[in-house]
């Protein structure tokens, strides 16, 4: 008997669709949110608008981890939907295939999905997070080369302010300048030019400002009065301010999820560390295990809610499933917290959580899967078939009487 038969690969195809559609539009639905507020927050610390993207790959991890176990759901949930609605799940199952049997394709997939997202909470996220934090860091220092402003005063340093009126050809070509300069030993020089342009030189840390047809004023300690020179042509060096090296990865205290696996679970049983950073990266560590071994329960979740009952086509099971597992992520969230804090265990505030989420999964499992014409949701979905009658008589009502009031 071949391991994958036909049914695997019909069951497959009902899957990957949705699973990649939902994981695709997840992450994109992030990205996109994402993506107006790097613009704004490069705009307002005047950087290149290619470190927006930079920026956007560096997120792309972190989200992907959060659309995978929604992808994974929504993609068992709806195959199995399609199934019960079409007839074809009582057709398998009268041939003698049952849910378990059914479950071997969806269980590859989720396997295989929980073995990528522990290499993305685990060793590629915290990385990608570095280097997205090193990026804000580099973009408010000025190493990413910050441009200036037309039309306002920018401080480049302690000892230079600049102002342009107009910039062109991508800032290449400048016009309206005005450059003050001042150093330490009290010398100041004031320029005003008609064009300028910005050219590199071989040392890194100071460039050229090329200035053409304008006034420059020169003052001293020493002079009597200031000294003004007219120019066609005048090269001014500007010292590039000099940029503090950035932390290294993990160096936080108080953030432990620029940390791999491996490196939370050496920081939270080292002794030498203090007892608040000890809790803290436990925390993390059985935070990032749980939302993955919530992925291999994902399977049952997704049938229990995936059939409605019997001459119904309520969807409540599609939004019920989204409600849960962002609950259940939520619920994470506050036991790291707790757990960080010291206040219980780390242990137990986070696998708690999942031993009674697993326990409430199993038992719907059993209800649809063992007890006949069982529905784990039947009381919802009575509520729900009630409430949706109620507001289509409302509906019905309220067209009723728009239209007597029209005859009237």
């Amino acid at each position: 008997m071949k391991f994958i038969s036909a049914t695997d690969r019909y069951i497959a195809r009902l899957v990957t669709v949705p699973l990649i559609s939902t994981l695709i539009i997840a992450s994109m639905l992030l990205l996109i949110e994402k993506m107006t507020r790097l613009f704004d927050f490069v705009a307002t610390e005047g950087g290149p608008v290619s470190v927006v993207w930079r920026m956007l790959a560096n997120l792309i991890p972190e989200y992907m981890s959060l659309g995978i176990p929604i992808g994974l759901l929504l993609g068992i949930l709806l195959a199995f939907r399609r199934l019960a609605t079409s007839s074809e799940l009582d057709i398998f199952r009268a041939v003698g295939q049952g849910y378990l049997r059914l479950l071997r394709v969806p269980y590859i997939f989720a396997i295989a999905l929980a073995i990528v997202n522990f290499g993305i909470v685990g060793f590629l996220q915290p990385v990608s997070r570095y280097l997205y934090e090193e990026l804000r860091f580099e973009l408010r220092s000025g190493a990413l080369g910050a441009s200036i402003k037309v039309g306002e005063f920018t401080n480049l340093g302690q000892n230079l302010t600049m102002r342009i009126d107009e910039s062109r050809n991508n800032g290449k070509n400048l016009s309206g300048m005005f450059v003050s300069a001042k150093s330490n030993k009290g010398q100041t020089i004031a320029v005003t030019a008609a064009k300028g342009q910005f050219l590199r030189t071989d040392d890194p840390d100071t460039i050229i400002l090329r200035l053409k047809d304008g006034t420059l004023v020169h003052d001293a300690p020493t002079y009597n009065h200031p000294r003004v020179l007219t120019f066609s042509n005048h090269d001014l060096p500007i010292p590039l301010p000099k940029i503090e090296n950035f932390r290294g990865r993990g160096d936080t205290s108080d953030d432990n999820r620029e940390l791999t696996i491996p490196e939370l679970w050496r920081v939270g049983h080292d002794t030498a560390k203090p007892a608040e950073r000890r809790y803290s990266a436990q925390a993390n560590f059985h935070f990032r295990l749980v939302e993955v071994a919530m992925m291999l329960l994902l399977p049952l979740l997704a049938v229990a809610l995936a059939i409605p009952p019997k001459r119904s086509t309520s969807a409540l099971g599609v939004f019920l499933s989204i409600i849960m597992v962002v609950t259940y992520h939520k619920v994470n969230e506050y036991a790291e917290d707790i757990g960080a804090a010291g206040v219980i265990d780390p242990i137990i505030a986070l696998w708690g959580p999942f031993l009674i989420f697993a326990a409430l999964i199993l038992w719907m499992y059993h209800v649809i899967a063992h007890v006949p014409g069982g529905q784990p949701i039947g009381g919802l979905e009575l509520a729900a078939a009630k409430i949706g009658k109620q507001m289509k008589k409302l509906s019905q009502w309220g067209g009723k009487s728009k239209l007597r009031t029209a005859e009237a």
